[in-house]
């Protein structure tokens, strides 16, 4: 019987623990060999001894797949292009990118410090630029010399990055960057056979727990029943988005939570007054006041 990923090559960046570690399990239960890409940092991006990519790994090849460790930085120009070449190199070819890694540096706006915003927007805005540029040379090589293309980035935007966080400026910043960069992506890539979808997920890693360890109730796992917050629940949309079944799909961002599935519909046209001239300063407090009136209320802030 044939998976949906029998013959593809995917990179998953973050994949030592928690969501990333889920999605490299579940795409090489499906057929894909994996590239399984972690430093092995804290949750604050600080390095450890530690080295979770080889127990992922293992993982995988203990139930029958194949996968490759690599310990490059994602947001490193150089490391990314490494990346994107160890799963050339290794298995002749590359076919999903799936880009994960991240860390917090969490503060409120008005005492954070120019390395923690530049910490946060380092791993995740430039992390993913620079792995998807990369691959995407990759791939407009391989369609410029007549081969066909049948391609796949997922990226990871989040909740955050769709209406905000407080406490998270950093972090809610870089992860709405991504979700621009994908619908940028998408408009860009489409023309080589590569579609660009993100996930924006919610579920329980030391992300979502924090580096104490505390766990809310919301996010504890039950006693019996379903675990809407376990991260194995989000891997599925993103074993699809990898699959050929998916090639008619770009430019969306989904947000996925337990066993819920939700498009997210981003920024659009609203409503607008045209006065075919030049506005005076005093006539524009009315027509604000019936264009908000028309128009959809913002979703709230998380923790506002």
């Amino acid at each position: 019987m044939s998976r949906m990923l029998d013959g593809r090559v995917v990179i998953v960046t973050g994949a030592g623990r928690g969501i990333g570690r889920a999605h490299a399990l579940a795409l090489a239960a499906e057929g894909a060999r994996v590239v399984v890409n972690d430093i092995g940092a804290n949750i604050d991006g600080s390095a450890t001894a530690e080295s979770p990519a080889e127990q992922t790994a293992a993982d995988i090849v203990a139930a029958g797949g194949v996968a490759v460790v690599n310990g490059d930085d994602v947001a490193d120009w150089a490391g990314a292009e490494h990346l994107i070449g160890c799963a050339v190199n290794t298995f002749g070819r590359l076919d999903v990118l799936v880009n994960n890694a991240g860390f917090l540096r969490d503060r409120m706006l008005v005492g954070m410090s120019e390395e923690e915003w530049d910490a946060v927007v380092r791993v995740h805005l430039k992390g993913h630029f620079a792995t998807l540029r990369h691959a995407a040379a990759y791939w407009r090589a391989e369609s410029k010399a007549g081969h066909r293309v049948d391609a796949r980035i997922v990226n990871t935007s989040s909740g955050a990055g769709l209406q905000g966080s407080i406490g998270q400026g950093n972090y809610a910043a870089a992860k709405a960057g991504i979700a621009e960069l994908t619908i940028q992506a998408a408009a860009e890539l489409e023309r080589y056979g590569v579609t660009v979808n993100a996930i924006a997920p919610a579920a329980r890693t030391r992300m979502t727990i924090g580096a104490g360890g505390a766990m809310s109730e919301a996010m504890a796992p039950p006693e019996e029943g379903f675990d809407a917050m376990a991260p194995e629940n989000i891997s599925p949309l993103v074993v699809w988005l990898a699959a050929a079944e998916s090639k008619d799909v770009t430019g969306r961002i989904f947000e996925v939570e337990g066993g819920k599935i939700t498009v997210a519909e981003g920024w659009r046209h609203g409503p607008s007054q045209d006065k075919g001239a030049r506005w005076e300063p005093s006539e524009i407090g009315p027509v604000v006041a019936d264009l908000l009136a028309a128009a959809q209320p913002p979703v709230p802030v998380y923790g506002a």
